[in-house]
């Protein structure tokens, strides 16, 4: 029986025979299914909402009938590492067919310059801008940092268009030139799917978090098949407790996720290397010296990136995308490596083919000359992190992950050159790349285990495991104290919508406030005398009294302790009035709006078990001491059992 190749770029042969019978049994049942939907609709004899309301509730009784908590999130985290290993490889092949279709349309050859090269980028930011505008409608910036809000803000919950408005538009971005990654967006629409899987079967806060991180882990290990650094992803940079809860579910997301990637895409990676020269102990110095210049790399990425996005905050959308778009085109066209993720020209580097780098350049012709490679390599190191930036500031989709490696590839190359030029030492040129990649981007992300296992699963084993622990320790440590937060975290840092990184705001930010005020009150009116005050004893079990007034306008309060020696006093009654005993302070008093951060700071600020709740000034309830706290130690009781 002959066979031929069923694979999107390289991957397992398929018989004939078992594809050509599965398909016809696809396609007999998929007429059959039509066939009764079209009758279904034609002859009204059933309402389709109800039969899928009906369909829902079926599911969900035989989920509660069957299924335990622990055994729901195995199935569905499984289900969500198979999702995210197709939409890797669908958003991979789509963009790596639509550039090898627009280079294809180059009329020049490999050693002139390439001018469509100046109209590519804009073209693709065009294209998504326009996509976003007129279809998606929504912002879709920094795909990582979304995942971050809707764990610290929405519990969890995720749009729906995030499952493909990503994918699509950071397709056009990267596949026309924009000089970014696709893993934030797959991290996007991963956790994305599995947001809206769990939504589907109604799942706990809990397991919503759980599941957004097998979202994550499939996400990151569908696109390097690398299970363990997605796994180690969602523990840095999304912060999600690694307990036994959520190990076993983040394992099954990764590993099928991996799985589906190998079956479609073969066993090799974008950059795969296989390593050929061991470490050596005595040229440590050399590989501390990489994690300090990483560092230093790592903090100008991270400046840049803040300098860029603040100048075209003065833009508007279209000026943006002009500047933008132009700029872009002209760094594309002096330096193709530029062009998109830069992949291709990390795999020309580990392979020390530099050659093929300066292609469709005007710097082919001097491609032999040691020191204008040395200076065109730091021109490109410099040059990303601000065409990156351009990128994403322009309108452009895409993330920081793969330029982080980008930079810190030819970091790790340049400086084993020039060591290699001073004669003292002789270093593995590769090597020092693969261990730059890590280093840079443990400094950009503030993950230095997820960057060393990530290196380490795409090379095959763990021969570099020393060299790329120092290394990303090193720039961890130096990067931390200047850049306190990653590149994901520090917008939501600074609107205060960061959560995930600080467990205790967290437990506060999902506290109902709303829930926990007690609203049983007697009221007093201020021109009121002692006798309605021992009337209001007499009424409530409380020791204070909201005074209002007619309209609910919150005046202070009235506490039993100061009356307490005249409610038997007959003679008093009419002598005294409310706003005789009444008190007022701003440290006892919280706006319902306020965050429960605030309310909480109010507790400290006093010596008071209850602090008033006002809307606009307007009396609303009280809020205790030991309401808030036996709620904290609820939630946080739930996130931590196993």
């Amino acid at each position: 029986m002959p066979k031929f190749d069923f694979r999107l770029t390289k991957g397992y042969f398929c018989d004939t025979d078992f594809i050509i019978r599965h398909f016809f049994v696809f396609v007999l049942n998929g007429l059959q299914n039509l066939y009764y939907f079209c009758t279904m609709i034609s002859c009204r004899k059933r309402n389709l909402k109800q039969d899928i309301n009906l369909s829902y509730k079926g599911i969900m009784l035989w989920k509660m009938k069957y299924l335990t908590e622990r055994q729901t999130m195995i199935v569905l985290s499984f289900f969500v590492g198979i999702f995210c290993g197709l939409a890797s490889v669908i958003l991979k092949n789509t963009v790596h067919y639509t550039y090898t279709l627009i280079t294809n349309l180059s009329w020049f050859s490999k050693s002139t310059a390439n001018f469509l090269f100046l109209a590519y980028p804009m073209i693709g930011i065009t294209l998504t801008v326009l996509v976003i505008r007129y279809f998606i409608k929504d912002d879709l910036s920094h795909g990582v940092s979304k995942v971050l809000y809707a764990i610290s803000k929405r519990k969890g919950r995720m749009k729906r268009h995030h499952c493909y408005s990503s994918m699509l538009t950071s397709s056009l971005t990267v596949a026309f030139g924009g000089s970014v990654g696709l893993e934030a967006p797959i991290v996007l629409t991963g956790s994305a799917i599995a947001s809206n899987i769990g939504s589907f079967f109604r799942m706990n806060y809990k397991c919503m978090l759980t599941l957004l991180g097998c979202g994550a882990a499939g996400a990151i290990a569908g696109v390097f098949k690398a299970p363990i650094a997605g796994i180690l992803f969602v523990f840095e940079v999304l912060m999600l407790d690694l307990t036994m809860t959520t190990a076993i579910p983040l394992l099954i997301s990764a590993i099928s996720s991996a799985m589906i990637s190998y079956f479609f895409l073969g066993q090799d990676v974008e950059f795969f290397y296989k390593i050929t020269t061991p470490f050596e102990l005595s040229k440590i110095i050399p590989f501390m010296i990489l994690g300090m210049v990483a560092a230093v790399a790592s903090i100008y990425f991270l400046k840049i990136n803040k300098w860029v996005s603040k100048i075209f905050k003065r833009l508007s959308q279209w000026q943006k995308l002009i500047v933008g778009g132009t700029v872009l085109g002209v760094l594309v066209f002096l330096f193709p490596p530029l062009f998109g993720e830069g992949y291709t020209a990390l795999t020309n580097l580990l392979a020390n083919d530099t050659e093929t780098l300066l292609q469709n350049s005007f710097f082919f012709n001097y491609r032999s000359n040691e020191w204008l490679l040395l200076g065109v390599l730091f021109a490109i190191i410099v040059l990303k992190a601000f065409a990156t930036s351009v990128t994403l500031s322009s309108g452009g989709v895409g993330g920081t992950f793969a330029p982080s490696l980008f930079i810190g590839g030819f970091v790790g190359f340049l400086v084993a050159r020039i060591i290699n030029l001073t004669g003292i030492v002789s270093v593995a040129e590769s090597n020092f790349a693969l261990v730059g990649m890590a280093a840079v981007m443990s400094g950009v992300m503030h993950a230095p285990l997820t960057a060393t296992f990530l290196i380490a699963e795409i090379t095959g084993g763990y021969a570099l495991f020393a060299p790329l622990m120092i290394a990303t320790t090193m720039s961890y440590l130096v990067v931390k104290p200047i850049a306190k937060y990653s590149i994901y975290t520090e917008s939501l840092a600074k609107q205060g919508a960061l959560t995930t990184h600080d467990k205790n705001r967290s437990a506060l930010q999902f506290i109902d406030k709303r829930k926990l005020m007690e609203y049983n009150f007697v009221k007093l009116y201020p021109d009121e005398k002692l006798r309605d005050i021992v009337k209001a004893v007499e009424m409530s079990s409380r020791n204070f009294f909201p005074v209002v007034t007619k309209d609910n306008t919150f005046l202070g309060i009235v506490v039993l302790d100061d009356v307490r020696h005249l409610l038997f006093k007959p003679e008093f009654y009419n002598k005294y009035k409310v706003t005789d005993f009444m008190r007022y302070s701003p440290h006892f008093i919280a706006d319902v709006n306020d965050s429960m951060e605030v309310i909480i700071n109010k507790f400290k600020g006093s010596d008071r078990y209850t602090i008033i709740i006002t809307d606009n000034g307007k009396f609303v309830g009280a809020l205790t001491r030991a309401n808030v706290f036996a709620a904290y130690q609820r939630y946080m009781q739930d996130i931590s059992e196993e």
